[in-house]
């Protein structure tokens, strides 16, 4: 299945430091089932959260389908070929330590044989249907669902974010 959004921009490299690790950032993100609300870490996951919002503030995930679902498992978006094998261009090095709880938002990434560095993908998501620690110590978890996670359960392969807007306090 492709994606909607196969004409998005690539770059070369992860974008520039934009965010303050001292605010608080809170990402809305709209989905053709409704709105998953997110709290982002940038404290822990910094190059993982500034990249996000880099990308939401582009509308790079605007009109992107969830191209996996598992059910009890995950959700996962932000690849603009709608395949798995899509991103922007780059990769993020890992941020790993947080844990995953139900709801948690994580970077996804190529397996370990392929990409020892665990780095994570530029753009690809996913989000937890509930706790998963058999993931704790490989992926880079950098935020979490504070409300609409029964959105987050409903969503079905191919429902698209319709848009993602970040919240900076």
């Amino acid at each position: 299945m492709k994606g909607l959004g196969v004409n998005k921009p690539q770059w070369d490299t992860p974008p520039a430091m934009q965010i303050d690790i001292d605010k608080s950032y809170y990402a809305i993100l709209e989905t053709s089932r409704g709105v998953i609300e997110l709290e982002l870490y940038p404290k822990q996951a910094p190059l993982h959260v500034n990249n996000f919002v880099f990308l939401a503030r582009q509308g790079f995930y605007d009109q992107l389908t969830f191209h996996r679902v598992v059910p009890n498992f995950v959700v996962q978006g932000g690849d603009p070929e709608g395949t798995g094998q899509g991103g922007p261009g780059y990769r993020i090095p890992a941020e790993i330590g947080l844990v995953h709880k139900k709801g948690a938002l994580a970077a996804a990434r190529l397996g370990d044989q392929v990409n020892p560095k665990r780095e994570s993908s530029g753009s690809q998501f996913y989000i937890t249907h509930q706790a998963t620690p058999h993931l704790d110590g490989g992926y880079s978890v950098y935020g979490q669902v504070t409300g609409g996670q029964d959105v987050v359960d409903a969503i079905r392969q191919g429902d698209t974010i319709v848009s993602i807007e970040i919240v900076e306090r």
